[in-house]
């Protein structure tokens, strides 16, 4: 009798051992089959501090749940983020509209790609002297940013407003001070500044008009909708972007940042936070 228990409590824990061999079989390759083991990459943006760091940072969140890991390096003027997309410090930058891309890419030899258009911030004319552009006086100063891009920018909204005409064989987007054709009232235009300066010398009153992008704009507590006597409108081709080297576009990770900075709930974030002043675009 000792030896027929023995053999059944043998038996018994032969039976155990293969259950739980093959229960911890079937763990490993249910973990294995459902992914449950995270992997976390990393994408690293720079940005400029107003609006597009605080976007990025609404949707890193998101991506975070889906293992990537934004990291936001942010500048705050208009060279640097390209040459560190170009060195490989970044894997995209967010900061700069279409035009200025273009022609940064044409004057630096830069091998990027657009990798899709996310908002844009309109160019708004500012005045602490007049209400409105038509109430502007002969020789009156337009102090506008050093940015060649931003120069047909200015320059749409003045012919808009009749008060400029710039010659119909140059494209607004390429269009410089020099191919002002008519200019009735001998506007005076200062276009040496840097464009983080514009607010403090608009707040200083050092000029008849002041053309301030909306982001310098927001980050001095200057509303582009209440303070702004000339605003730029939504049909502007100077949409921002996020840029990335060549090499990487169609990159799964890019193409993931972009899709939430489309999405509908970036918008109504973009929509609530800026009331206008910053604008979704959409593709």
């Amino acid at each position: 009798m000792k030896k027929l228990r023995g053999f059944l409590v043998l038996g018994t824990a032969l039976v155990l051992g293969a259950c739980g061999a093959e229960e911890t079989n079937s763990n490993q390759e249910e973990t294995a089959s459902t992914g449950t083991e995270e992997t976390t990459e990393t994408l690293t943006v720079g940005a400029s501090n107003v609006p597009h760091a605080e976007i990025l940072e609404f949707v890193k969140p998101t991506l975070a749940e889906e293992g990537i890991d934004l990291v936001i390096e942010t500048y705050t003027d208009y060279v640097i983020p390209n040459l560190a997309l170009s060195d490989g410090d970044l894997d995209a930058n967010y900061f700069q509209h279409i035009p200025y891309f273009n022609r940064q890419v044409e004057e630096n030899d830069y091998d990027f790609a657009n990798a899709g258009s996310i908002h844009l911030e309109p160019l708004g004319a500012y005045s602490n002297r007049h209400e409105d552009l038509s109430d502007l006086p002969e020789n009156a100063t337009i102090l506008t940013s050093n940015s060649v891009a931003d120069h047909g920018r200015v320059l749409s909204i003045l012919q808009e407003a009749g008060l400029i005409t710039v010659d119909d064989a140059v494209e607004l987007t390429d269009a410089t001070y020099d191919d002002i054709v008519e200019n009735e009232l001998n506007l005076q235009f200062e276009y040496e500044y840097d464009p983080a300066l514009l607010p403090t010398l608009y707040a200083q009153d050092e000029g008849d008009v002041f053309f301030i992008n909306s982001n310098f704009a927001v980050d001095n507590d200057i509303s582009p909708i209440d303070d702004a006597i000339a605003l730029e409108n939504e049909a502007s081709p100077y949409a921002n972007i996020i840029a990335v080297r060549s090499e990487d576009e169609g990159n799964e990770l890019i193409d993931r940042l972009v899709e939430v900075l489309r999405s509908e709930e970036t918008q109504e974030f973009i929509l609530e936070t800026w009331s206008g002043a910053v604008l979704p675009v959409t593709e």
